[in-house]
């Protein structure tokens, strides 16, 4: 193994989960896990088995990766019960997945106190773990919980709980900020000298955000040696987050000289990453953020747009394109050709980067999204908005209106009820079609019409699905009248996924414009692959 390769463990899935008004469903995790593979991610924590129905649900049937390799999160064995009969640690040792980390004390405070048992007993219970772990997983991580605040109460003891786990047969001892107060001169020192108890190249590192310093101690901690560096997408986490890998990852690479599982062309990706784990949160991005932020590479009027424009390195510490950003100038805003252009090859478009239409769909999509669109996570609808500028998509259908009734009342068993219907009429080839349809709920009620009429003309439809379904206002202050916008994930029996996005002021309406993308979308990669 190259002393320049760090392997990036994320822990979105679970840590993540642990966020402040964060909940995300097994379809969510299906679709973070996918995406943070897409990026090159090496390790991708799912969640804890057991733990509740998501993470079973989850586990029960996980998205395949191409490049990553799932993991499951548990604890060591309980005190007075032998590893094999332990069903906590059972649970966690499921077959849907082939790595396993887990979590044990390494504070001889937390030890007595907490678990109430003897220091003794911990190292047991730590090695125990790891050796039955290692006869079902392929590979085995230990979580040491707490070993920062462990190391300056009892060094000796710290030392001896990650020995204990590297010794009995862990790939990886991971060292924990768990409450975020290290600094960074502190997690350098320290895991020096956890570096003389297990080598480098099996230490990780997993920091806490709560002195705003997860970050910078994670880098610290790759500069003493350690080769695994844990963390979440945009520093989700409890309390004040965890180590943030979106900035750690272009820093380990485009800073310091490492090299991780993300390759050059696909730390492009990284700004679409950020932006699409925050639409699926249904929550605005952090407009400030380091490197994917829309204002990290923004230039007011005036003599910093002058320098940037003789020479970038004067405010951009790197170029944007780097991970996937643009340079936006507030008064006179040029850019964005390079990354509709990365983007039309990602989607299997050959567009000559001169042609006028080009110019065209760069202020299509500054229009559409200044009034509310937002395509880093509704990728189908951005290809069909380029591939209609560009060079036109068939005329599937065209709606001529729909109306849809929503009847709330007492049934006969005298249980409060809601029916949703929508009645659709569409022009299909010439000829005027219309159906009804009932739904759980209006958007419901409205996909079902649309498909029941849809689908003798285009039966293709039949194995359409909607997995997913999101709304956000975008201008709360507005009152009943804001603007919505509706993000829904599609999916067919072939395991294809795809989103798609509307934006209205009426919600139905919104709903439809996306629902209408999804559909055309469907068409349109059925009837290419039809050739």
């Amino acid at each position: 193994m190259s002393d320049k390769r760090v392997y990036i463990y994320d822990s979105t899935l679970r840590d993540g989960a642990q966020t402040q008004g964060v909940d995300f469903s097994s379809v969510d995790k299906t679709a973070i896990a996918r995406e943070l593979d897409r990026l090159g991610i090496d390790y991708i924590e799912g969640g804890w088995p057991g733990a509740n129905p998501t993470d079973d649900a989850f586990f029960a049937d996980p998205p395949h990766l191409s490049h990553a390799r799932l993991t499951a999160f548990g604890m060591t064995r309980r005190a007075g019960r032998s590893a094999d009969n332990d069903p906590g640690l059972q649970a966690i040792l499921v077959p849907s997945v082939q790595i396993v980390t887990m979590v044990g004390k390494c504070w001889d405070f937390q030890v007595e106190v907490a678990l109430g048992i003897e220091l003794a007993e911990n190292l047991r219970m730590i090695a125990d773990s790891v050796v039955h772990a290692k006869t079902r997983m392929a590979e085995v991580m230990f979580d040491a919980e707490h070993f920062f605040d462990g190391f300056r109460a009892n060094p000796d003891y710290a030392l001896q709980c990650i020995k204990t786990a590297y010794e009995a047969g862990a790939r990886w001892v991971v060292l924990c900020d768990t409450n975020g107060g290290c600094l960074p001169h502190e997690v350098e020192a320290i895991v020096g000298k956890a570096g003389k108890v297990v080598p480098g190249s099996h230490l990780g590192i997993h920091c806490h955000n709560d002195s705003d310093n997860a970050v910078a101690n994670s880098l610290a901690a790759v500069r003493a040696g350690v080769r695994q560096v844990q963390g979440t997408l945009n520093g989700l986490g409890e309390r004040c987050g965890n180590a943030n890998l979106i900035s750690i990852i272009p820093n380990l690479m485009l800073k310091m000289g490492f090299e991780t599982g993300v390759s050059a062309t696909d730390l492009t990706k990284l700004t679409h990453v950020s932006r699409t784990l925050d639409e699926r949160l249904n929550r605005a991005p952090d407009r400030n953020a380091p490197y994917v932020g829309e204002s990290a590479f923004a230039h007011k009027g005036g003599l910093h747009v002058s320098a940037v424009e003789k020479d970038p390195r004067c405010y951009e510490h790197v170029a944007p394109e780097l991970v996937g950003n643009r340079r936006h100038i507030v008064v006179s805003d040029q850019s964005g050709r390079s990354n509709i252009l990365a983007r039309f090859r990602e989607i299997g478009l050959d567009v000559d980067a001169s042609d006028p239409k080009i110019s065209q769909l760069i202020e299509e999509v500054k229009l559409r999204e200044f009034g509310g669109y937002a395509y880093d996570g509704a990728e189908a609808s951005f290809e069909l908005l380029a591939r209609r500028v560009l060079e036109g998509i068939p005329d599937y259908f065209r709606l001529q209106s729909f109306r849809v009734l929503d009847e709330r009342r007492w049934n006969a068993k005298g249980e409060l009820i809601t029916l949703s219907e929508a009645t659709i009429k569409v022009e299909v080839k010439g000829q005027t079609l219309m159906d009804v349809a009932e739904g759980n709920g209006p958007v419901s009620a409205l996909d079902a019409a649309l498909r029941k009429v849809l689908t003798p003309v285009y039966p293709e439809l039949a194995d359409l699905r909607l997995v997913d379904y999101k709304v956000r206002i975008l201008n709360p202050q507005a009152g009943a009248g804001a603007a919505t916008r509706v993000m829904i994930e599609s999916a067919d029996l072939h395991g294809e996924h795809w989103s798609t996005v509307g934006v209205s002021t009426n919600v139905i309406d919104a709903s439809f414009n996306a629902l209408h993308d999804s559909i055309i979308f469907k068409l349109l990669r059925d009837s290419a692959a039809a050739g």
